[in-house]
């Protein structure tokens, strides 16, 4: 049976279903956040150690202001009235990505509890914001040119200046939402990550779907090149 250390999940679908709703996207992206909260504490009870779910991506940014605006702020709240949960279930809070373009309140705001969860260990809640895997490549290569450092084995030294540093590879990656893509999400991390695409909305996925991709999953062969 594969053991699931690190689960990551492309949260896909609040817009189209706040659409079938008849309701505006932000309707949907509203609802998204209590199927992210259930998941969560699933994850938490369930002993996966790593959660990393795709929050919000260096290209969203080219989305209308309007909801880029109204994102920025529900993240914000989120982060401030789901404080609870993350004590209550002791998760720990961390976020990945290129938080240099937020506001300095919601950089304050990620960073309170990211310190404020430190020592929790019932699962890492990892929030990707302001997320490309490009873009995340390329920061680590300028950061081991800006300090000259050299070594035989390049993958390990890029893999020690990524945002993910010092935590383990993906072995479980889904998508809601119908899309088979991966959309610039941990493509160095998911090298080796079982995939799994699932046509439910994310504001609709429940942890029982959940439980039966990672039952799928565990079925699996993982070979990573070898003969078995």
């Amino acid at each position: 049976m594969n053991a699931l250390v690190h689960l990551a999940i492309i949260m896909d679908g609040n817009g189209r279903w706040a659409k079938m709703q008849g309701k505006p996207r932000t309707y949907g992206h509203r609802r998204g956040v209590v199927a992210l909260r259930e998941i969560t504490i699933w994850c938490a009870k369930n002993h996966i150690a790593y959660l990393t779910l795709y929050a919000f991506s260096t290209e969203n940014w080219n989305r209308p202001q309007r909801e880029v605006d109204f994102l920025m702020r529900m993240l914000k709240r989120y982060l401030i009235q789901e404080r609870p949960t993350y004590l209550e279930n002791q998760i720990r809070f961390k976020a990945i990505g290129n938080l240099e373009r937020f506001s300095p309140a919601l950089r304050q705001t990620i960073l309170a509890l990211e310190r404020d969860t430190a020592h929790h260990r019932a699962l890492t809640q990892v929030l990707a914001l302001n997320y490309g895997a490009r873009d995340e490549i390329a920061r680590a290569c300028a950061q081991i040119i800006r300090h000259q450092r050299s070594s035989a084995d390049m993958q390990e030294l890029i893999g020690a200046h990524l945002d993910t540093a010092g935590m383990p590879d993906v072995d479980l990656l889904v998508r809601t939402g119908g899309e088979m893509r991966l959309s610039n999400f941990l493509l160095w991390q998911s090298s080796y990550a079982e995939l799994f695409f699932s046509p439910v909305l994310w504001p609709d996925f429940t942890p029982t779907h959940l439980q039966a991709i990672i039952h799928a999953f565990q079925q699996r062969q993982r070979k990573f090149g070898r003969l078995i």
